[in-house]
């Protein structure tokens, strides 16, 4: 057997090399969910990513006999290392044959280059950010995918337990939300008692909102905010939700975004409700993750017209003193009815860490399905 020849991501030839690999090793798949390769390139090319202000990053190949075999992203986001008291490159953008010579020489370049910038621990798959994906993929195989996340094959995690020195370091569940022939009657009641006794309504945007209003900053401050406690989070800065605000406010369906403010606090916003139209089977028919010549019709289809048959959850966001209020079953109030509207038959939540209980529960009225597990893993370096 030939050896394993790990080389860095020098050149855009080769990050565009890096992004393909993607589509080549799952080509035909039936569950995997293709990102575009236009928002791969914006994410891992340092003069876009506003991410790099506090992040580095180095992306490597696996070669063999000339022929690449193999991906990985080495990361480094020192906002999360201070904010958790950690010393931890991640590994991200993983993928590989079936091969356990080429998994190992992956993460001993990751490992290799965390020990270089100073780190203990690796730990992954994770992103520059909780704005991308993260988590492998442990069950669920069957089930089709979200752009939002990560798809892999079975064998991935087999490696991890061959390999020997990982260990768990959180887990995540999905659900799988059918879409209710009418408002759950605990969200109706729950919704009339929070607006006649706190005071809390339903805001829904316009564009001029968002931008000439500052609603932008609004949302994702509440994202920060809400998110601040979970597993590994670093704060957004002002450059990142300038980015996420163009990338996620400015095409979007406003119709699925839903926006809960404080009345006896000059309208504070305290909660946020950001979903999708489902991508997945669009983004399968854009060959290669492009938009040309056909797939620009397919995502056209589904995020204009919402010719898709489920619906991403991709932000939900209360702030901790508004969760025992009940605000987010204004949320669900407002947005079920929506989902009905454009024949939605069903939701995807994205990744919750296990242990989130308060935002398991909120689920309860919709008969929620857990169908997809993942991990994060960590070892000592």
């Amino acid at each position: 057997m030939s050896s394993v020849d790990i080389k860095q991501v020098q050149t855009k030839f080769d990050l565009k090399k890096f992004i393909d690999f993607h589509y080549d090793l799952y080509a035909g798949n039936k569950y995997d969910v293709p990102n575009l390769f236009s928002d791969e390139m914006n994410t891992l090319r340092k003069d876009r990513n506003a991410a790099f202000d506090f992040c580095e990053a180095e992306y490597y190949l696996a070669y063999r006999d000339g022929k690449i075999v193999g991906r990985v992203a080495a990361i480094i986001n020192t906002h999360a290392n201070e904010a958790w008291g950690r010393k931890c490159v991640r590994f991200g953008w993983i993928d590989f044959i079936d091969d356990i010579e080429v998994s190992k020489a992956l993460l001993k370049a990751v490992a290799d280059y965390g020990r270089r910038k100073g780190m203990d621990e690796i730990v992954g798959p994770l992103g520059f950010t909780d704005m991308d994906p993260e988590g492998m993929l442990t069950a669920g195989y069957d089930r089709l995918g979200t752009m939002p996340t990560i798809y892999n094959y079975p064998y991935y995690p087999e490696h991890m337990e061959k390999m020997g020195g990982w260990d768990k370091d959180n887990d995540y569940v999905e659900y799988y939300l059918p879409v209710p022939e009418k408002i759950p009657e605990k969200y109706a009641n729950v919704s009339k008692i929070v607006e006649e006794r706190y005071n809390l309504h339903v805001k829904k945007l316009t564009r001029d909102d968002i931008f000439k209003r500052g609603y932008g900053d609004k949302v994702f401050q509440v994202i920060n905010d809400t998110y601040s406690h979970l597993y590994g989070y670093s704060k957004l800065t002002e450059r990142q939700v300038q980015q996420y605000t163009k990338m996620y406010l400015q095409y979007i369906d406003l119709d699925l975004v839903t926006l809960i403010e404080d009345w006896n606090k000059d309208r504070k916003v305290v909660g946020v409700g950001i979903s999708l139209p489902s991508l997945s089977l669009a983004l399968q028919k854009c060959r290669r993750g492009r938009l040309l010549p056909f797939g620009w019709w397919h995502v056209l289809r589904a995020l204009k017209f919402h010719k898709t048959p489920a619906v991403d959850l991709l932000l939900i966001g209360v702030l901790p003193e508004y969760r025992s209020k009940g605000a987010n079953s204004l949320l669900f109030s407002d947005l079920i009815p929506r989902y009905q509207k454009y024949g939605f038959k069903w939701g995807e939540t994205q990744v919750e860490m296990e242990t989130n209980e308060s935002v398991q529960s909120q689920w309860g009225p919709l008969n929620p399905v857990l169908h997809k597990r993942r991990r994060c893993y960590k070892r000592k370096l």
